[in-house]
């Protein structure tokens, strides 16, 4: 089944150059030109997936992000104009976004980052996890097959790629996953060079689920090697 994208963009040159790009690799392309024209194609349209401008008139990207969250697991790629930051990525995770890209993108890269999120969206989660998966110590709790996780006596919410990458470390408890294990099991093999994108989800993991994400007791640092999850109780 052909699948189908949306770019919510507010520059014309833009939307026509990615849509040809992507129109010629088969797949088919929606334009929106503002937020607010995005979310009403996504109610009606159901696209696969969602690449999104951060800078776009009325509604920005980020609250477009945040909508569509409230509502869908689509995968949101973010694309911004100015230079990526640790800051915007942070905050594109914050809004639920499973990638960030920056302008210009060459037409090779795009392609492999979308083909790499919906490769991800596809798999179900049996094949990168262990179903049945239960753990809890008092203070953590995580079930797998539930996608339940819960800290401190609150239910955590977090992003699927969140999920992804906490439920992989919990099944491998006690072993020590390497950098470039994570990047490709998670994200997939053309992300096995962005190691920036390990170290700030992990950042974020620890601030939703350790009691002190400064010292954290869950989620621990092999240095230059990668992270293991450590089990109490």
């Amino acid at each position: 089944m052909t699948k189908k994208i949306l770019i919510i963009d507010d520059d014309p040159a833009f939307l026509n150059l990615i849509e040809q790009v992507l129109t010629q690799k088969g797949y088919e392309v929606l334009k929106a030109r503002s937020g607010r024209e995005g979310l009403r194609l996504i109610f009606d349209q159901r696209p696969d997936l969602v690449l999104l401008d951060v800078m776009i008139p009325g509604i920005d990207g980020w609250q477009v992000c945040s909508r569509i969250r409230e509502i869908s697991d689509i995968p949101i790629i973010m694309i911004t104009g100015r230079h990526k930051s640790e800051e915007d990525v942070v905050r594109g995770l914050d809004h639920g976004a499973d990638d960030y890209i920056t302008k210009p993108v060459g037409s090779r890269e795009l392609v492999a980052r979308v083909r790499a999120v919906l490769r991800r969206a596809e798999l179900p989660s049996s094949q990168d996890i262990r179903q049945g998966v239960i753990y809890s110590d008092g203070l953590l709790t995580v079930d797998i097959t539930e996608r339940k996780i819960i800290a401190d006596g609150k239910r955590i919410k977090l992003t699927p790629r969140e999920f992804r990458l906490f439920a992989l470390l919990v099944e491998n408890a006690g072993r020590i996953l390497t950098h470039k294990q994570l990047l490709e099991k998670v994200w997939g093999w053309e992300y096995t060079d962005d190691l920036d994108y390990v170290r700030i989800y992990i950042s974020h993991l620890r601030q939703k689920i350790e009691p002190d994400p400064s010292l954290p007791r869950y989620i621990i640092t092999e240095p230059g090697v990668g992270y293991s999850f450590q089990k109490f109780g």
